[in-house]
C-alpha cells in the first residue's frame, strides 16, 4: 500500500461500530455474547480453583489445563465487555492507546493458547509413548519453565506491533466496523505504507500458530502410530480416550480460525457482517466451551466439579 499525501493530523480516538448491517439486532446479538462471557468466567474460574486446590490434580495435564483456563479468562475479558458496551450503550469510542492495548492482549493471548495446546499435545505424546517415564520427564520444574517460555514467546513477539502501529498516522476514517481492535484492521486506516505491518503479521502467524498446528499434527501422528501398535484393544481405547478432550479443544480452537481465514480470503462475496461474526466466534467459543469439554470428558475433573457444586449428592 503506497503512502498518501496528508497533513500532520492523526486520529487519536476511534469508533467501533460493532457488527455493521446488523445494528438493529445488536440487543439480540448481545445475549450470546453475555452468556459466553459469564460461562467463560465461571467455568474457567471454577476449573482453576479445583486444579489448584486439589492435590490429586497437581499433574502436568491439569497444570497445563489451568494455564489454558487462565488464558481463556483473559481472552474473553479483552473482547466481550467492549462488545457489550457497543451493543447495550452504543459506547464504541476508544482511544488509540486503549485500542493498541486491546489488540496486544488479544493477539498475544491467542498465541499463548496455541502454545499451550501444543504443549498439551506433547504431554499426551509422553503419557502414551513413554508412560513409565512420564513423571520423570514432565517435572514441576520443567512445567514451570515451559509456561514461562510460552508466555515470553507469546507476549514478546507481539511487542513490536505496538511500535509498528504507534509510528502510523491515522488520517483516514476513524470508524472501525468491528467489535474490537485488531492489528491489520486498525493499520489499514493509516495513510502510511503498512507493508511492514502486513509482513510482520504474516511472520507472526507462520512462526507461531502455523508452526504449532504442524507440530500438534506430528504429535498426534506419532500418538496414533504408538496406539495402533498396542496389542490390547482395551489399551488402545484407553489411550485414545485420554486424548479425546484435547482433540475436541484443538478442533474448537483452530477450526473457526481456519474457516474465518478461508472465508475472508476466498469469500469476498460474503457480507462483511458474516466475517465479523466469524471473527468473534474464534474469540468467544473456546473460552466458553473449553471448561465444558474438559468437565464432561475428563472423569477426575467431572468428579471434583460434582463434589464442589453438589456436596450432599457426592
Amino acid at each position: 500500500m503506497t503512502a498518501l499525501n496528508h497533513t500532520g493530523f492523526s486520529h487519536t480516538v476511534f469508533r467501533l461500530l460493532g457488527i455493521p448491517g446488523l445494528e438493529d439486532q445488536h440487543m439480540w446479538i448481545s445475549i450470546p455474547f453475555f452468556i459466553s462471557h459469564v460461562t467463560a468466567l465461571l467455568g474457567n474460574g471454577l476449573l482453576i480453583c479445583i486444579i489448584l486446590t486439589k492435590r490429586s490434580l497437581h499433574q502436568p495435564k491439569y497444570l497445563f489445563l489451568c494455564m489454558l483456563a487462565g488464558a481463556d479468562i483473559v481472552l474473553s475479558t479483552c473482547t466481550v465487555p467492549q462488545a457489550l458496551a457497543i451493543f447495550w450503550f452504543h459506547a464504541g469510542e476508544i482511544t488509540l492507546d486503549r485500542c493498541i492495548t486491546q489488540l496486544f492482549f488479544i493477539h498475544s493471548t491467542f498465541i499463548f493458547e496455541s502454545g499451550i495446546l501444543l504443549v498439551m499435545a506433547f504431554d499426551r505424546y509422553i503419557a502414551i509413548c513413554y508412560p513409565l517415564r512420564y513423571t520423570t520427564i514432565l517435572t514441576n520444574s520443567l512445567i514451570g519453565k515451559i509456561g514461562v517460555t510460552i508466555f515470553l514467546r507469546s507476549y514478546g513477539i507481539i511487542v513490536p506491533i505496538i511500535f509498528l502501529v504507534k509510528r502510523l498516522t491515522f488520517c483516514r476514517s476513524n470508524i472501525i466496523p468491528h467489535t474490537c481492535c485488531q492489528h491489520i484492521s486498525l493499520a489499514k486506516y493509516s495513510c502510511n505504507d503498512i507493508r511492514v505491518n502486513i509482513w510482520y503479521g504474516v511472520f507472526i502467524i507462520m512462526s507461531t500458530v502455523t508452526l504449532d498446528v504442524m507440530l500438534v499434527f506430528i504429535s498426534y501422528m506419532l500418538i496414533l502410530h504408538a496406539v495402533f501398535r498396542m496389542p490390547s484393544q482395551d489399551a488402545r481405547h484407553k489411550a485414545l480416550n485420554t486424548c479425546g478432550s484435547h482433540v475436541c479443544v484443538i478442533i474448537l480452537f483452530y477450526g473457526p480460525g481456519i474457516f474465518s481465514v478461508l472465508t475472508e480470503r476466498f469469500g469476498r462475496h460474503i457480507s462483511p457482517h458474516i466475517h465479523i461474526l466469524l471473527a468473534n466466534v474464534c474469540l468467544l467459543a473456546p473460552p466458553m466451551l473449553n471448561p465444558i469439554i474438559y468437565g464432561v470428558k475428563t472423569k477426575q475433573i467431572r468428579d471434583q466439579v460434582t463434589h464442589v457444586l453438589f456436596p450432599k449428592v457426592t
